[in-house]
């Protein structure tokens, strides 16, 4: 997996690309951990991202929560796949997706 971070003020844009799964996550934690915390809105780019497992939703959860106390987070290019697996586990409902 591969994640670009592009930062303007206190926005962060995090574009992922790959697999997000037991081995990539902890990476995609490590830079919520080191970057979120002057951070009032964080965008989400998974246009190129091709597969999820839960170990990527608890991280995406993780920032949500962060998120939650300091700004917005919101998701943007899902593909229809990972929409899917949004929508079998509620994360459609607990996520701004666009």
């Amino acid at each position: 997996m591969e994640i670009k971070l592009e930062k303007d003020l206190d926005k962060l844009v995090v574009a992922l690309s790959g697999r997000l799964d037991t081995t990539t996550a902890p990476q995609l934690e490590e830079k919520f951990k080191s970057e979120l915390s002057d951070v009032k809105e964080l965008v989400i780019d998974l246009k190129d991202l091709e597969y999820i497992s839960s170990a990527g939703l608890r991280v995406l959860l993780l920032g949500q929560k962060t998120m939650n106390k300091q700004g917005k987070m919101t998701v943007i290019n899902a593909n229809e796949s990972i929409m899917e697996i949004f929508d079998v586990t509620g994360f459609s409902d607990i996520l701004n997706i666009e």
